[in-house]
């Protein structure tokens, strides 16, 4: 089996028992856990697009492997139409469920694990790219959903980590065994990984000598023991569990963004699932081939998705309240439109850029210039996009009663008249609730942090500009001695 359906996704989620704790809790089924369900729900979504025939050429791709169809999540780019590809499927599943793709940042990761293994073999004689390619192999067969874990709590900003007073704010090796690694140490900020099949786990940063311990890559199971995840919550996690009608929610099916704390308190990884192990040269490389890949996925493309929605929902909020042909509300969502496109412009020109790294790995990535533009420009702009959004939305959207209240026989016949305009109250408090989720929710700081805050990206354009070949063109236009 190449090609999992969604409800045997959501069968597999019915069985893993991972370590799930949230809001206070412990979660015994992630399905019946209204927070956790929602992440289970928009994870389904992946594979059900994937199923769909109009869909094939973006969702689905062929195993270098085995040359048999796979989901493109699980897809090693071989060429600048799989990276090509691999954007569109960021803008389609953001588009589809308004939220994360949890198998992106494991799609990503996967991509700089098989250039930097076969890298590793080739200058060390080890055998990564092996161990690599047969669980690449195995989780294509099996079209698992694989979660990705890059960012270490990282304790006191001001140390290393070997100088850190509590060691496990980095996820570091214990133990090698003659069979295998056990470790610990945490990861935060992680999309999707109580509601994958398996985590790919990759060094938060580069490293030096003398941090051997902290250089690790492997790929972990959702339910491996000593491994716990401990979910976020917020206002939207505790409305979506007091709501008891998810429709009242401005994205019911697949809510906010979930992540988790992903604390490993002694777990065993066995040797065939290790793809760095104490190799502190090759983790900035690591790194740096993932971001080139996500900056260009999760900036230039998923947040364009996001983008569209928003877009459309204001739309529908001017056209409710009778307001879309005045012409200062066409410019800001024109605006809208403007810094939206020239993100994903960004993320298209990454991809046709995009060259085999390692020269003779044969894995494609994207453009780093452009990849890095893509996410810098979504980070400014998505703050504009959902400030014209709460603009054009008005007060309604963070000062609107309950929607179930419009079927109150008191006050439900005094909040229609209230809110009736160009259309029903209960379509214009639809769209507001929606807008409310986008302007007055997560989604402006997760945009801002997402692939990496946006001074990162500054500091890249210092590092691939070049700056005296600009220069020497002005000089020689002027006719200037250099």
């Amino acid at each position: 089996m190449a090609l999992k359906t969604a409800q045997q996704y959501l069968d597999d989620m019915e069985k893993l028992v991972p370590r799930v704790y949230c809001g206070g809790k412990w979660v015994k089924n992630l399905l019946e856990n209204p927070v956790t369900r929602s992440m289970v729900m928009a994870n389904s979504m992946i594979y059900a697009l994937a199923e769909d025939p109009k869909n094939k050429e973006v969702m689905v791709a062929t195993s270098h492997l085995t040359g048999e169809p796979i989901n493109r999540n699980l897809n090693v780019a071989r060429n600048i139409h799989d990276l090509d590809m691999r954007q569109e499927m960021a803008l389609l599943t953001s588009q589809s469920v308004g939220t994360c793709n949890y198998r992106c940042v494991g799609c990503d990761a996967l991509n700089s694990v098989a250039a930097t293994t076969w890298e590793m073999d080739r200058d060390l004689g080890t055998q990564y790219e092996a161990n690599f390619n047969k669980w690449l192999a195995y989780a294509q067969a099996n079209d698992l959903a694989v979660s990705g874990a890059i960012t270490d709590a990282k304790g006191d900003r001001r140390k290393r980590p070997s100088q850190q007073e509590e060691v496990d704010t980095f996820v570091h090796l214990v133990e090698k065994r003659p069979d295998g690694i056990v470790v610990r140490g945490i990861k935060v900020s992680q999309s999707g990984a109580i509601g994958s099949h398996e985590t790919l786990v990759l060094p938060g940063g580069a490293l030096r000598e003398g941090e051997e311990k902290f250089a690790l890559a492997f790929a972990v199971q959702n339910s491996a023991p000593g491994l716990t995840y401990i979910c976020q919550y917020n206002a939207y996690s505790a409305e979506r569990e007091a709501c008891g009608d998810v429709c009242e929610l401005g994205n019911p099916l697949y809510g906010q963004r979930e992540t988790s704390t992903m604390v490993f308190d002694n777990v065993f990884i066995p040797w065939e699932r290790v793809f760095l192990c104490g190799e502190t040269k090759y983790c900035g490389r690591m790194v740096t081939r993932f971001a080139k890949a996500h900056r260009m996925n999760c900036g230039g493309a998923c947040k364009v998705g996001f983008a569209d929605l928003i877009i459309g929902g204001t739309m529908l909020a001017a056209e409710y309240i009778g307001v879309e042909k005045v012409p200062h509300i066409q410019e800001k969502i024109i605006d809208m439109v403007r810094f939206s496109e020239t993100s994903h412009a960004c993320a298209i020109a990454a991809a046709m850029r995009g060259r085999e790294e390692p020269k003779g790995s044969g894995v494609y990535l994207p453009d780093d210039l452009f990849g890095n533009a893509a996410k810098l420009n979504i980070a400014h702009g998505f703050w504009e996009i959902i400030k014209n959004a709460g603009d054009i939305g008005g007060g309604l959207v963070v000062t609107m009663p309950r929607m179930k209240d419009l079927d109150d026989p008191e006050v439900g016949p005094m909040l229609k008249k209230a809110f009736g305009a160009a259309a029903p109250a209960d379509k214009r408090m639809k769209v507001a609730k929606f807008l409310q989720h986008w302007s007055a929710g997560l989604h402006g700081p997760g945009t801002w942090h997402g692939a990496g805050a946006p001074q990162t990206q500054r500091f890249m354009f210092t590092v691939l500009t070049d700056f005296d070949a600009k220069k020497k063109m002005a000089k020689k236009l002027m006719q200037m001695e250099d």
